[in-house]
Parts: structure tokens; C-alpha cells; sequence
């Protein structure tokens, strides 16, 4: 093994091992030459190189999203760590412990029009579970010091090792028990690359602390208002795969009284919940009785659990018919989504509806009268897909019915997410999309970040804009033989043509739409992937079976489908269905 010279890189590293972080991506750099060392010279990390900054930071987010467990990204000073903020915003909504390394010039460096020098420390506050601003060194460099920064003279190298490590403590604390992101900012002076082979500092012995959980709660008028309420809504939002025992899941499909909601981020499954929210709703927004059926469908009680929401009909349709009482069941934060939440129930989802399951008081035919609504629906479905030309509707149709089992299947935001939302997934598909902020931007790295640490194949499901805006993503030497991409390529911004405010204008086309002519195949030869294209149903229905078949290297399929075309078919469909 070999370190830095450096007290505090070693100090870091030391701290990052005794935690169990071990896993440590890296964006190339000088002034990070310190960890790069001591990180890439100890075997107990495992350490992967990406060259772009914002690709590394949500290529580790995927990581730690797989792994459920802090991974760190690294980067050398100056304007690099800025771009590692959209995966860090992410990380924050998303309750994901990504752990940000920022590699700092010393403090008499700032400001003085020296390169590579921005004012970096608590630079993420705004979205950061804790800062951690390490102190320099003045034992290290102490010509440069003496000479430049003798202000920081004033405290001892012992003073500082001590405040650094209780820094370094509250950071990884924060990343483990509180699932947040957190930053390091650690400054270091010239020279970077001197190396020790046993560290000149010495950490405590790490002992972790076990967590008790208790939860008090009045389970008595809890279980009275459950089982008093004719109806009540569960909806669930972005859900860790399996994360709910099936015996809950039962339990909650027999109750009369209760329909639950689930999104295909959700990773729940059962015959007796309703998938597609928004096939639901939209009949509803377009009826003449459109008031008396969404008081009917308003929940006495709605109960959610898991993450961010999706669909914008269901948040529209909760803001206006509020229920009378909104619990959220998690055990870390709860979102006032629908403007009238009552009480934030801080355990476990399994455990809370254990402990709340009673007896029915009050019946109703509340679910049986929308479980006829979501059976007219489903035929319907079927039979407007034969009635329609290829589109993307379609190809959603057959692509997710072409899946593989067992895939993990990464969504791509936008309108990849939502036309998903449509269909029904496969119960062993493991699903995950960016929902902290919902943003194009890091859907890729993500995807082929989750993919390094997953025993199953990766499949990533994604627009044009998404893909091309984050083809970084494929600069780098860890995307498996089995890392699958479907690029359904619109030519632009096809959720624009949906949204309210389009106009056929060239002003339109260009700052909204974005449209344009690319396709993926100059950059899969130049990564490495093996390119397919399918235009049509029969010719997607064919390339899909060569698709998923095992090969010695990952595959793009190109769908392409008619930009002018799609929005008036989606929409069609809701007047169909209607």
C-alpha cells in the first residue's frame, strides 16, 4: 500500500476505510493527486476513472442507488466540482448517500486570479446533507506556508488533525444514518505527489452505534380512523424493488374500502391495484360529470409512501379534491405534495401496516366501482392499439412487453417515465428513474453506474434529448456486454407537443421542440456498441429478439417514430379511453 504524505489525505482515506466506503470514482485532475494516490494504492477500493465530472457524479449515484450505500466521486479544484451539483441535487431528493470529494487550493490562493481557484467551500449548501471544510496543513509545505499563509500558524497541526476528523466523523455519519449527500472540501499545497508507504497518522478504532427504532404512535385512533374510513387511497411513489413484504401487499389487496395507487417506479405488483394512474383520471378530467366523479373518487384518508409522484393528473387531482387526512408513512422526511398533510408517521412501511391492519368497520363499494372504470380502460387500451399507426405509444406497448425478466430496467425522465406509466411492467423487473429532480441529465451515467454492481442485466429505456445530452456517459471502460440501451429517437422534444402552449412555429420547433436529425450510430461505433434500428412495429417486433440475445458487446436499438405524430396519438388516447 502506498499514501500520500499528506496528513489529511491520509486522514480521509484512513477514515473512508474504517466507515467501509469503498468504492471511489474518480475524475482526473492535479490537485486531487493526493487521494488519487492513496485511493488507487490500497486494495481495499475499488476505484473507477471518469473523465467528465458531471457523468462521474451520477455514474457514483447509481452506485450508491444499487448498492444502497455511500459511494464517494472525486475531483481535482477549480470549476470541476460545480458540475458534479445536478447529481448532487438528485442525491438530495432522492435520499441517495452520495459522498462529494472536492480537492481545494489553500485559502491564499482565492481570489488573487490564480487558475483553477473558485470559491469552493459550503459551494453546495442549498442541497447538501453536511459540509465538511477541511483545515490545511502547516506541516506539510511549510516553506509555502510560512511565506503565504502564515495566518494559518495560529492553530497547531494537532488542533487541525483533531477538527478535520471530527469533520470527516460528521460527514460520514450524516451519509450513513440520514441517506443524504454529503461534501468534503480538503485543501491541499504544493507538492501533490510525495508518498509514504505506512500513514504518520492514526484514527480511533470505529465502533458503529446500533439504532433503536422507536416509533411512538396512538395505533389505537389510528387503526379507528383506518378502518372507519369508506375510502381510502394509498399511493405510492419511487419504491426500492422489493422493499415490501408480500404479506402486506395481500392484505392491502383485500380491503374493500381502499384503492391503491402504485407508479411504475413504484416496484409494486398486484392484480388488485390500479397501475395507470392517469388511465384513471383523464376520462374523468374529460366527462360532463367530471365534479360528481372526482368527489367520488376523493379519499377520506390517503395514506403514500416511497418517493416523488409522477403523474401530474393525480397531484392536480389530490390539490383540488383533498382528502380530509393525509398521512405519509417514511422513516426520513415527508412531502406536503397535495397541500394537506396531517401526520408524518416516521417508521418502516411494512411495519405500519402491520400494526394498522384491523378489521372494516364501514363497507363500501368505493373500490368495486373503480376497479369497473380500470377493467374498461384496459380493453379499451387493447383495442385503440389496433386502430393506430407506429408511434411511440406503440412502441412503448411492445417494448415493455418485450422485456426480458429480471432486467433491471433504468426510465430516462421526460416522456419516457410517463409513457411507461401507461403500460403494466413485468413484477420481476427491478425499475429505477431520477426522481429527486426529475432532470434529463445524468439518466445514462446513472443507469451504466447502478449496472457495474448488479447481478442482472441492465436495460436503459430512453428519448433522444435525454441521450445525446448525456452521451459522456459511454466515455468510459465499465459498460458490461450485457448493458442494454433503447433510444426512441422523436427528433426533439416530444413531451412539448403535449404540454399545454404549442404552436406549429419555427420558433417553436427550435427553443422548445429542439428538433433535430441525429442519430446514436456515429457514437456507438466510436464506443463500442453494437447499433440496431427498428422504424416500424413489425421491424421492432423482429430487432428486439437479436436485441436482448447474448453478445461480446452492449447494444443500442434506435426506434425511430414520427415527431409530428406522436403527441396527437397519446392524446388520442385519453379521448379514446374516455
Amino acid at each position: 500500500m502506498m499514501y500520500s504524505d499528506i496528513p489529511a489525505a491520509q486522514t480521509l482515506v484512513l477514515y473512508f476505510k474504517s466507515r467501509g466506503v469503498k468504492n471511489i470514482v474518480i475524475s482526473p485532475g492535479s490537485r486531487n493527486a493526493p487521494l488519487t494516490i492513496s485511493f488507487t494504492k490500497n486494495p481495499f477500493f475499488n476505484c473507477y476513472s471518469v473523465v467528465d465530472e458531471r457523468c462521474a457524479a451520477f455514474f457514483a449515484l447509481g452506485m450508491a442507488q444499487q448498492l444502497e450505500e455511500p459511494v464517494a466521486v472525486l475531483c481535482s479544484s477549480g470549476s470541476a466540482m460545480l458540475n458534479f451539483y445536478p447529481a448532487v441535487a438528485e442525491a438530495y431528493y432522492s435520499d441517495i448517500p452520495l459522498v462529494v470529494i472536492s480537492a481545494d487550493r489553500p485559502s491564499y490562493r482565492i481570489d488573487i486570479g490564480d487558475g483553477q481557484t473558485i470559491r469552493q467551500e459550503n459551494v453546495l449548501e442549498k442541497h447538501i446533507g453536511y459540509s465538511a471544510n477541511l483545515k490545511q496543513d502547516v506541516s506539510h509545505a511549510i516553506d509555502s506556508v510560512s511565506k503565504y499563509g502564515s495566518a494559518l500558524l495560529a492553530e497547531s497541526q494537532e488542533e487541525i488533525q483533531a477538527y478535520n476528523e471530527e469533520e470527516i466523523s460528521k460527514a460520514l455519519s450524516v451519509a450513513f444514518e440520514e441517506k443524504s449527500p454529503v461534501h468534503i472540501n480538503i485543501r491541499f499545497e504544493e507538492p501533490l505527489y510525495g508518498r509514504v508507504e505506512e500513514p504518520s497518522v492514526k484514527i480511533p478504532v470505529f465502533e458503529r452505534s446500533l439504532k433503536t427504532d422507536i416509533v411512538e404512535e396512538n395505533w389505537e385512533t389510528l387503526a379507528d380512523t383506518w378502518k372507519n374510513s369508506p375510502r381510502k387511497m394509498v399511493l405510492v411513489g419511487v419504491n426500492k424493488p422489493n422493499a415490501i413484504e408480500e404479506e402486506v401487499l395481500d392484505s392491502l389487496a383485500m380491503d374493500p374500502n381502499m384503492l391503491l395507487f402504485t407508479e411504475t417506479t413504484s416496484n409494486l405488483h398486484h392484480p388488485e391495484f390500479f397501475e395507470s394512474i392517469d388511465s384513471i383520471i383523464a376520462p374523468i378530467e374529460k366527462s360532463e360529470k367530471r365534479d360528481e366523479l372526482f368527489k367520488a373518487l376523493q379519499p377520506d384518508l390517503l395514506v403514500t409512501f416511497g418517493g416523488l409522484i409522477v403523474s401530474k393528473k393525480i397531484k392536480a387531482f389530490l390539490r383540488e379534491y383533498k382528502p380530509k387526512q393525509h398521512w405519509h408513512v417514511g422513516v426520513k422526511k415527508a412531502n406536503d405534495t397535495f397541500y394537506c398533510l396531517t401526520k408524518h408517521i416516521k417508521m418502516d412501511p411494512n411495519r405500519f401496516f402491520k400494526e394498522i391492519a384491523s378489521d372494516v368497520k364501514v363497507e363500501s363499494d368505493y373500490k368495486a366501482f373503480w376497479e369497473s372504470k380500470k377493467e374498461t380502460y384496459e380493453k379499451k387500451r387493447e383495442a385503440y392499439l389496433k386502430e393506430i399507426p407506429f408511434s411511440d405509444f406503440t412502441a412503448f406497448h411492445l417494448i415493455l412487453q418485450r422485456i426480458p425478466e429480471n432486467y433491471q430496467v433504468h426510465l430516462a425522465n421526460s416522456s419516457t417515465v410517463r409513457y411507461a406509466q401507461l403500460f403494466p411492467m413485468k413484477a420481476s423487473l427491478k425499475v429505477f428513474c431520477n426522481r429527486g429532480t426529475s432532470g434529463i441529465d445524468g439518466s445514462t451515467s446513472t443507469a451504466v453506474g447502478s449496472s457495474v454492481h448488479c447481478s442482472e442485466p441492465t436495460l436503459l429505456l430512453t428519448g433522444d434529448l435525454s441521450f445525446f445530452y448525456d452521451s459522456n456517459a459511454l466515455w468510459n471502460k465499465y459498460i458490461r456486454p450485457d448493458f442494454r440501451i433503447i433510444l426512441i429517437n422523436n427528433s426533439g422534444g416530444g413531451i412539448f407537443r403535449i404540454l399545454p402552449g404549442k404552436e406549429d412555429t419555427k420558433e417553436f420547433e427550435t427553443f422548445f421542440e429542439t428538433t433535430h436529425e441525429l442519430s446514436a450510430k456515429h457514437l456507438a461505433d466510436m464506443y463500442g456498441f453494437e447499433h440496431l434500428t427498428a422504424d416500424n412495429e413489425v421491424d421492432l417486433g423482429d430487432k428486439l429478439g437479436e436485441f436482448y440475445s447474448k453478445a461480446d458487446q452492449p447494444k443500442i436499438l434506435e426506434v425511430r417514430t414520427p415527431r409530428v405524430l406522436n403527441n396527437k396519438i397519446l392524446l388520442g388516447y385519453f379521448d379514446f379511453i374516455s
